[in-house]
């Protein structure tokens, strides 16, 4: 049997798992100097040709790219969370050192190294896959643009070397990981927490429900937003960190002083979008601001962030504050690099209050998938929380609330959606 892959592509790691005839699910390991972790993450630096500008330049991807980036590769572009690109019709191409690429095919280098990664650990990859997909990409208006982010993703993959591709939602994927572990029917809810999107599905799993020639009909209702755990570090960012690079101070007008503007702080907040400030046309604005501002020293700290490319560290620094709010009441945020150092305490209440409207959002979200199915809280036997922001206190007790804890189960949440793609791809219905 010609092996099919299933692979989670996502905003922040990426995941590859096969399934054997037995059913049994094996995840490729990923290995890099000291690192062995089943994820890999999603993340690009290109480093420009050192003379001849003719010659291609270097790129590495995942925890090489890491690597390359933090020590010293010097005029190197990090490029992080590229997923999130995918259903922008504006975003058509970047430059990189004097040379036009289109979206598709950076996010196929991202691809193909993700294979080349897995079939060093021993995975077979071959040129079939079962990929993931959110319900909703991010930035998605509607149909249309989830559409177009499909067509890219395709045309990426097929670039990476995969001739044969289907898709499946990301939460149904999770649910057949789930199954997998139970040897009787459930009306399963699953909640998949990525980076980028949210995204539920209602599905019945079970003995039974395995044996509907079509999978489609286990499906009663999915449901997704582009609101996920990228935005609960952009709210961390906002109060702790743009505060002190110059968002909400003053600048000097002709004739007049006024508010900074927001535009530089809306891409911090999204540190994917951080390296994008480096264009020319930005970097003038900025130097622009300095010269008009009140305190030109936090925009020129602004400056420094950008031109040295610490989005990652930043972000580093934002995620560890994150996963200690997941178990303690407070936590120390500390971002120090030379010449920038910025060092408070944040409590869980705290960052529960500037994620409010968030969560809110997931809220309403998970109660127009129930309204839409006609499904009362009271009939799901079981809610599958998986995804890295599931580990978020505020996010559980969403569930609680409506579920009751003991209806809560979690498990893999960052390998269950890899593990149900290649079930999926066993299953033969993708």
């Amino acid at each position: 049997m010609e092996t099919v892959v299933g692979i989670d592509f996502g905003t922040t790691n990426s995941t590859v798992a096969v399934a054997d005839r037995s059913g049994y699910v094996t995840t490729a390991r990923f290995h890099y100097e000291d690192i062995d972790a089943e994820t890999f993450r999603s993340i690009l630096f290109f480093v420009p040709p050192e003379k001849n500008p003719r010659t291609p330049m270097k790129s590495y991807a995942g925890p090489e790219a890491i690597h390359h980036y933090l020590h010293g590769e010097s005029g190197g572009r990090l490029i992080q969370s590229i997923k999130s690109y995918l259903s922008d019709s504006t975003l058509r191409s970047t430059n990189l050192f004097g040379r036009n690429y289109r979206l598709e095919e950076l996010v196929s280098f991202l691809l193909r190294s993700l294979k080349s990664a897995a079939a060093s650990s021993g995975l077979p990859t071959g040129v079939r896959a079962v990929v993931g997909r959110p319900v909703r990409f991010v930035g998605s208006k509607g149909p249309a643009d989830d559409l177009f982010a499909l067509s890219r993703l395709t045309e990426a993959l097929s670039l990476a070397g995969f001739s044969e591709v289907q898709f499946e939602f990301e939460p149904v994927a999770a649910a057949y990981s789930y199954e997998a572990l139970v040897d009787h029917e459930e009306l399963l809810l699953v909640s998949d927490f990525g980076g980028g999107t949210t995204d539920f599905s209602l599905i019945q799993i079970g003995p039974e429900a395995r044996k509907l020639k079509d999978a489609k009909r286990r499906i009663l209702a999915n449901a997704g937003l582009g609101i996920a755990g990228d935005d609960f570090d952009a709210k961390l960012i906002r109060h702790l960190v743009a505060p002190l690079l110059g968002r909400g101070s003053m600048c000097r007008l002709v004739g007049k002083t006024a508010t900074m503007p927001n535009w530089p702080y809306a891409k911090l907040e999204h540190w994917h979008q951080l390296s994008f400030l480096k264009s020319k046309e930005n970097m003038e604005a900025l130097r622009s601001l300095r010269a008009q501002a009140v305190e030109p020293e936090k925009i020129a700290n602004f400056i420094f962030l950008v031109t040295e490319d610490l989005g990652f560290k930043l972000h580093s620094a934002v995620q560890r504050t994150k996963y200690e709010l997941s178990s303690k009441s407070k936590s120390l945020f500390s971002f120090r690099v030379p010449g920038i150092e910025i060092s408070a305490t944040v409590t869980r209440k705290q960052f529960e209050e500037w994620i409010s409207e968030e969560l809110h959002s997931i809220a309403n979200c998970l109660d127009e998938l129930l309204k839409q199915a006609e499904i009362r809280p009271t009939q799901v036997n079981r809610v599958f929380l998986t995804g890295g922001s599931s580990f978020v206190p505020a996010v559980r007790a969403l569930f609680e609330q409506r579920f009751g804890a003991s209806r809560l189960a979690s498990g893999s949440e960052f390998t269950s959606v890899a593990k149900g793609l290649a079930l999926r791809a066993l299953d033969g219905r993708a």
